[in-house]
């Protein structure tokens, strides 16, 4: 084979190397991120608090190199989810269908979804059931496509506060759970109790499994925090 062939060979070697390598960083990068930050967090002792007494805002510089307390600050309080433990802090977009696929990708790229027949939060028994991405593409899923990429690091106890009409709902998680494929039962179980039940895919960018975690509300809080 003649030298000039060989480089030919090389150079698109290379370029199929390269463009492997630079797919499966686009691809995986926002799990390792978002795994990379919570390890760090954790080292650090980090707190991400609604009640932190810090000015220091969220940022990457303060994910990966501040030690001082991260103040969470509600997007809204019409309706949205903070999880304090990694981070949430999102919007909650009502009343959207969970059969018509082209209706529920099209409201998670604005935020977390509310199931169309999901309760709203309230201290009467109910169910409110939200869904997000646990996601890889983002590039094509929108800015809220990694949502919900740490919610298996919630552990019993842990709070969610979901915010609605400038009430703050506090829920503590009792449950975690994988389901098979689309399994409605979560959503439509009957309850005695106000709960609050988070939806994702499992593994992340997958339809395989659903990972579904339960919290019940231990606490309403009204007016300014």
């Amino acid at each position: 084979m003649k030298p000039h062939h060989k480089r030919k060979i090389l150079s698109l070697s290379n370029i199929l190397i390269f463009t492997g390598v630079t797919f499966l960083l686009l691809s995986f990068g926002p799990i390792i991120f978002s795994e990379v930050w919570y390890f760090i967090k954790q080292v650090k002792n980090q707190e991400y608090s609604l009640t932190a007494k810090s000015n220091e805002k969220d940022s990457v510089f303060a994910k990966f190199l501040s030690t001082s307390p991260i103040r969470i600050v509600p997007v809204n309080k019409d309706f949205s989810i903070v999880i304090e433990k990694i981070d949430v802090n999102a919007p909650i977009v009502p009343n959207v269908s969970v059969t018509d696929e082209n209706a529920y990708e099209e409201a998670l790229k604005s935020g977390v979804a509310s199931a169309i027949s999901s309760d709203f939060p309230t201290a009467s028994p109910s169910n409110v059931y939200l869904f997000a991405h646990s996601s890889l593409n983002f590039w094509d899923l929108g800015k809220y496509a990694t949502t919900f990429n740490l919610l298996r690091k919630l552990n019993y106890k842990d709070r969610i506060h979901i915010f609605y009409e400038q009430k703050d709902f506090v829920y503590e998680v009792v449950n975690k759970e994988v389901v098979k494929g689309w399994d409605m039962r979560p959503l439509n179980r009957s309850v005695i109790e106000p709960l609050l039940t988070l939806q994702t895919c499992d593994p992340p960018g997958t339809t395989i499994n659903r990972f579904v975690l339960t919290a019940k509300l231990i606490e309403v809080k009204g007016g300014d925090l």
